[in-house]
């Protein structure tokens, strides 16, 4: 467990490393823009970030909810009241970094951006051990085999 039982963490690092990863795809295309298909490849893969944008949105809105409605915490370095499994968390035990990580992979498809890729791949490895691990380690703590029994029926990601 972290060295705060009460908590999963002293910092919000997935939101965090969300910020840092989406400027610093931004950063490197400016600074070493790389090649991007044009003409009907460019558009449909435009159109597809678009639609993955809109999934984030989705996974984003209803993962909120989930987590107000039940009256727990929303931000990742506060203590869990309640263990959440409905809505978009039936599917993934962790909708909103999954969401983060779309977002980053529609604005890498939307705009034309590879460096996005890198920080999609890069954010979720890091979101994985400076936030998940350590929320995971909490909410075992917190709730025991309710927990256990939920971390089996539901993957992590997807």
């Amino acid at each position: 467990m972290t060295p705060h039982d009460d908590r999963p963490n002293v910092i919000p690092w997935p939101p965090i490393i969300f910020v840092v990863a989406l400027a610093g795809g931004f950063a490197m295309d400016y600074i070493w823009p790389m090649p991007w298909p044009v003409g009907m490849v460019h558009d449909v893969l435009q159109a597809g970030g678009l639609l993955l944008a809109m999934a984030a949105a989705v996974l984003y809105v209803t993962a909120l909810r989930e987590l107000w409605l039940a009256g727990t915490a929303i931000l990742p370095h506060q203590q869990a009241s309640h263990l959440v499994t409905g809505g978009p968390f039936k599917l993934t035990r962790n909708p909103i970094y999954l969401g983060n990580f779309l977002l980053l992979m529609a604005f890498g498809l939307a705009l034309g951006n590879l460096w996005m890729f890198i920080a999609a791949l890069s954010s979720a490895y890091a979101e994985q051990k400076l936030g998940i691990e350590r929320e995971e380690a909490h909410l075992e703590h917190r709730f025991g085999r309710a927990w256990r029994d939920y971390r089996k029926r539901v993957r992590r990601w997807v």
